[in-house]
């Protein structure tokens, strides 16, 4: 099955800074197009540990030894990582965003090149679908989705028009909900409705929610020198990394002890985000918003008051 070719490739093996008798952690196994990269530096000691919710990416499963497969969401780190008696890690690689196969797969409900039935799980046995969300939502928290993850200027407008649409009938497919927000669009159509979907998205699966889970247990996974590398795809998701590399928290406010030393649980290897060169984004214009950061754990512990 194709997904996506792995999006800077180069720059994240070389952010991970590989052992080969280390542990790494792929939390977005996806194609496998990454994990294939890391085993290919990994010695015969070596491990890797790979996580993906969707049932579609077992189908890529690569044979061999030193790989172990997770099929759950990264937000459960650590219990995982325990239950593999692994209590710390050298590396760990996250590729956020949904992956070329999901938007291919119409049945899925990514993509609003189909008409399909609204969906958009990323783990199809999860009861939240972008219908119930559309259907059941009150216009106040439509308003606050579209805005926050979706960055839209008529969030209001959009919300107040869905939840009058659905006083009338049931909101079921992709097309209908193209069908309200089509005489709502001004600018580039393309872009208000892949920011529309990307926020149902988020809120069907609750991304928010998992990638600050995550974040929180990496900084306790993580060996002091191991490295965090972190692809991300806009711009919420990217501010949450960023803060969490530079506090230790996802809310980004500093954390002092008694005597006001500030904790720093990582050091930046990458003071501003990475981003493709033109000529990946030309072969593979899945990165074009690719923002990569590296951070690497400190032996700081967390301080336990604050000043």
């Amino acid at each position: 099955m194709s997904y996506h070719e792995a999006v800077m490739a180069r720059e994240a093996l070389e952010g991970l800074a590989i052992r080969p008798d280390g542990t790494y952690v792929d939390v977005t196994f996806g194609g496998g197009g990454h994990s294939k990269l890391i085993l290919g530096q990994l010695g015969e000691e070596g491990r890797l540990i790979a996580f993906d919710q969707d049932e579609d990416a077992q189908r890529n499963l690569i044979q061999d030894n030193r790989l172990e497969f997770v099929p759950h969401n990264f937000r459960y780190l650590k219990k995982f990582l325990r239950v593999s008696g692994v209590t710390a890690v050298d590396g760990i690689l996250a590729d956020l965003g949904v992956s070329s196969h999901q938007l291919d797969e119409a049945s899925r409900g990514f993509s609003f090149r189909f008409d399909h039935a609204l969906d958009m799980r990323m783990h199809t046995q999860g009861e939240l679908t972008a219908a119930r969300v559309l259907n059941t939502y009150p216009v106040e928290s439509l308003q606050a989705i579209f805005s926050a993850y979706g960055e839209l200027r008529n969030s209001r407008t959009l919300a107040e028009a869905i939840v009058a649409e659905r006083g009338h009938r049931e909101l079921r497919t992709i097309d209908d909900l193209i069908g309200i927000a089509a005489p709502l669009i001004r600018g580039n159509r393309h872009r208000y409705l892949a920011q529309l979907f990307q926020a149902l998205r988020i809120e069907v699966n609750d991304e928010m929610g998992a990638l600050k889970d995550f974040l929180d247990q990496a900084i306790d996974v993580l060996r002091p020198g191991g490295r965090l590398v972190v692809i991300a795809y806009h711009s919420v998701e990217d501010r949450m990394v960023k803060y969490s590399m530079k506090t230790g928290n996802t809310e980004g406010s500093m954390e002092s002890d008694f005597f006001g030393h500030i904790y720093r649980p990582y050091r930046m290897i990458t003071k501003k985000a990475l981003q493709p060169g033109a000529p990946e984004i030309r072969s593979n214009p899945r990165s074009r918003s690719a923002k990569l950061r590296i951070a690497e754990r400190t032996d700081e512990d967390k301080p336990a008051s604050g000043a």
